[in-house]
């Protein structure tokens, strides 16, 4: 009953900043770490960020660190992405997902139990 919707997504040139939101609906289980990953064409999805239900956690992909922050506001059931000096490889298409359950902070795909649709990202050179 949780659905996820990302939005935010769009051209930016290179060295620029974008925000990116996700909006939860639905049931909400309290004890829920959110992540933000991304795919670029031809390549396998890849983590970004996540960030703990009361937000006290973060974690952060090598490539993304320094370059971003994850947020949220459970009063309006969304987390959000800043990126900054965004880079031409970080075109791509961005996803939220959320686990229902969570002892820590998790990076891979398979850990997640519900996912957006995703939002598209393109940075040009």
């Amino acid at each position: 009953q949780v659905q996820l919707v990302e939005s935010g997504g769009g051209l930016v040139q290179a060295g620029g900043s974008l925000r990116l939101s996700c909006a939860a609906s639905g049931r909400t289980f309290s004890s829920r770490v959110m992540g933000w990953f991304r795919q670029a064409p031809g390549r396998e999805r890849e983590f970004v960020g996540a960030i703990s239900w009361s937000g006290g956690s973060t974690a952060y992909a090598d490539s993304m660190k320094g370059r971003c922050t994850i947020s949220r506001d459970n009063a309006k059931n969304t987390v959000y992405l800043q990126m900054n000096g965004l880079k031409p490889e970080d075109t791509a298409v961005y996803y939220c997902a959320a686990r229902s359950v969570a002892y820590g902070l998790y990076t891979a795909t398979r850990d997640y139990d519900y996912w957006g649709q995703g939002t598209q990202v393109t940075v040009s050179s």
